[in-house]
């Protein structure tokens, strides 16, 4: 189990964060921030705070320990003049401001950006929605469910005889996350050579288009949008996902030519290197079903980890399917240390993602553990005293 440590540094131990933003998208960027050392206040409304607090597995905010990691919070009452003037210090010493309300939300406060520009003129002002700032969707509220419906991703998402599959996660928020980092990171550069502020208008939308965007191409192309195919590939086979013996499974990519006929040569049918149904992919993409069987044949006779070890012998791209159970013993994970095991008051440890990517030379940390509601509220209330 690691120890939380208080006095370890960061990259951006420089970079205070003021995070206004509730639920996913925002806490996914923030920690990121938070993990390189960014002190990242979270502002949060008295009683209920973020409402990502309020997601609970037997009583326990797991989603907040594990992404609200590494950060501060204090409580706000913006509607209340001696809270504006807290915030808007705040602002006049900070680098970055996140908010995800709905578009015209801090306008509508008295924070409009020009406002706190003035206060600030180099601040990265992160402005957080579901379909963006502008456009003829920005006055509707945008949850990562309608914009995963949305994008495309749903319809590609299952098996074509039955309805669109929606992730089993907030993917959309966590995908925008991601972006919104490294969209500050961005800005900071900017403002670090030239003292120039600026907005980054971060929709949910566009984010996770981003990650199929080739189907827009595709469809000029053929005509055709490219209908559900569950865990085939619509252009390259063999890939998919085949029952062991033992009811586990393994996942397996032939995406290379070279590899495919590896895998024929594995599975004992050499003679389907130089079958018209099989020996180039146009053609196995056509007749992946017939390949499936062939192959889905030869893996249903054995299990999982006699399977593993046939493949990983012959070189080939292979994998085991796992949950979360075979993940927290599963020696890559261990011996990568992908998952990390911190310290909680409440329940001895919480087992969460380690700090991605890995620098070499200025690596992440952890420094405390997700706070409780208004937790820093009179140590920050103290630091501005000492703040001009």
């Amino acid at each position: 189990m690691k120890k939380f440590e208080p006095d370890v540094s960061g990259p951006l131990k420089d970079v205070r964060v003021l995070d206004l933003s509730r639920l996913v998208a925002g806490n996914m960027l923030s920690v990121y921030l938070a993990d390189f050392g960014a002190d990242v206040i979270k502002v949060e409304r008295g009683i209920t705070g973020d409402d990502l607090r309020n997601w609970r597995e037997e009583g326990h905010d797991i989603y907040w320990k594990v992404y609200g990691r590494n950060k501060r919070s204090m409580v706000l009452d913006l509607k209340s003049q001696e809270g504006l003037e807290h915030l808007k210090k705040l602002v006049r010493h900070s680098q970055v401001f996140i908010e995800n309300f709905v578009p015209g939300g801090l306008e509508k406060m008295g924070l409009a950006p020009e406002l706190l520009h003035e206060l600030n003129p180099s601040l990265v002002i992160v402005r957080i929605s579901g379909w963006g700032q502008t456009g003829p969707f920005n006055h509707k509220p945008g949850f990562g469910t309608l914009v995963e419906a949305m994008s495309g991703f749903a319809f590609l998402n299952g098996y074509a005889d039955r309805p669109p599959v929606l992730p089993p996660l907030a993917l959309a928020d966590m995908i925008a996350g991601v972006y919104g980092a490294a969209g500050v990171l961005t800005a900071l550069r900017v403002a670090e050579k030239d003292g120039r502020g600026q907005v980054i208008d971060l929709s949910l939308f566009e984010p996770i288009f981003s990650v199929i965007a080739s189907e827009a191409a595709k469809y000029k192309l053929t005509g055709v949008p490219t209908m559900r195919s569950g865990n085939q590939s619509t252009h390259t086979a063999p890939r998919n996902i085949y029952e062991c013996s033992d009811g586990k499974f393994v996942a397996m990519s032939g995406s290379m030519q070279s590899m495919a006929m590896r895998i024929f040569d594995t599975i004992g049918h050499p003679e389907m290197k130089t079958d018209p149904r099989f020996c180039t992919n146009d053609v196995r993409v056509v007749h992946r079903d017939e390949l499936d069987a062939i192959i889905g044949e030869f893996i249903f006779a054995r299990t999982q980890m006699q399977s593993l070890d046939i493949f990983e012998a012959a070189g080939v791209t292979v994998g085991p399917v796992c949950s979360v159970a075979d993940l927290l013993d599963h020696p890559f994970v261990v011996g990568r240390q992908a998952i990390v095991e911190l310290e909680d008051l409440e329940l001895g440890s919480v087992p969460m993602h380690n700090i991605v990517p890995r620098l070499s030379e200025s690596p992440g940390g952890f420094r405390r553990p997700a706070p409780a509601l208004g937790e820093h509220t009179a140590e920050i209330l103290a630091e501005l005293n000492h703040l001009p």
